[in-house]
Order: structure tokens, then C-alpha cells, then sequence
């Protein structure tokens, strides 16, 4: 039976793994790109960033996690109260996929936004994840515009 709880501390180490293999598969990179600096960093945001990352389990393994991000800008006329939010690293285990599990990570994590008021959700989607998206009510836009810098 899959069971879903929000991460704590002690789940550093499955949330880094998870975000790892993840990201190989993504970019068709070696694990290694991701050792040094960038584990770091990842570890320190999961401790001390604004972020609510959400877990299922099959017993004691990890077979899931995703990650919402919270954001506060100056409010604007479409986001009057300036709370925002970016989804990110839904991943499933390969065995795993199908059975719903990344649909309720998400929408764990839509409802806590909802709590905290947040009025826009943004989030990148592979071409795997676009249906589970499309069919949560996400929709592609003229929005946001971008600059890697």
C-alpha cells in the first residue's frame, strides 16, 4: 500500500536520491553531474527554503516525491496579493508509474497552496507529465517570459 507524508528532516537523504535519479533521466546525465555544489545547495534549500516537498512510500522505500516552492512579489493586478508558487521534481519510480501516485503528491500540494492563499502555480512539464497536468487544470500560457542568466 502506498502511503503519502511531507517531508521532514530525516528524509534529506531519499529527497536528494529521488531529485537525482530524476534529473539523469531528464538531462541523460551520470550522477555524478549532480554530486558537489549542486547536492549542497539542494540540501540546504530543502532544510531552510520556503518549500513544501511530499513523499510516497511503499512501506519504508521511496518510490515518489514533489516539490512546491513558495514565492512572494510585489502584487499585481492578476495576483493581487503577490503569493506565488512553482511545482517541481514530481517524480515517480519507473515500477511505479500509473497508479495515481503522482497525481496525489500534486494535489497535496495544490491544496497546501490553496491554504496558504497562494493565487498562481506555475511548473515545467516533461511530455510524460503533461497529461496529469492538463488534466489537474493546468494550462500552457503567454505569461511568463524568460532569461538564463
Amino acid at each position: 500500500m502506498i502511503t503519502y507524508e511531507k517531508a521532514a528532516p530525516k528524509h534529506i537523504g531519499d529527497f536528494i536520491r529521488l531529485r537525482v535519479e530524476l534529473l539523469c533521466g531528464i538531462y541523460n546525465k551520470p550522477e555524478s553531474e549532480f554530486e558537489g555544489e549542486f547536492t549542497r545547495l539542494s540540501e540546504e534549500f530543502f532544510k531552510n527554503g520556503d518549500q513544501t516537498t511530499v513523499f510516497a512510500f511503499d512501506g519504508e522505500k521511496a518510490v515518489g516525491c514533489a516539490t512546491i516552492c513558495y514565492i512572494n512579489l510585489m502584487p499585481t493586478y492578476d495576483h493581487p496579493i503577490g503569493k506565488r508558487a512553482h511545482i517541481m521534481n514530481v517524480y515517480t519510480k519507473a515500477d511505479y508509474r500509473r497508479r495515481g501516485i503522482a497525481r496525489q503528491m500534486v494535489t497535496m500540494l495544490l491544496d497546501e497552496a490553496r491554504e496558504r492563499k497562494v493565487s498562481y502555480v506555475s511548473l515545467d512539464a516533461t511530455e510524460n507529465g503533461r497529461p496529469l497536468y492538463t488534466a489537474l487544470g493546468f494550462a500552457p500560457n503567454d505569461e511568463n517570459m524568460g532569461l538564463n542568466l
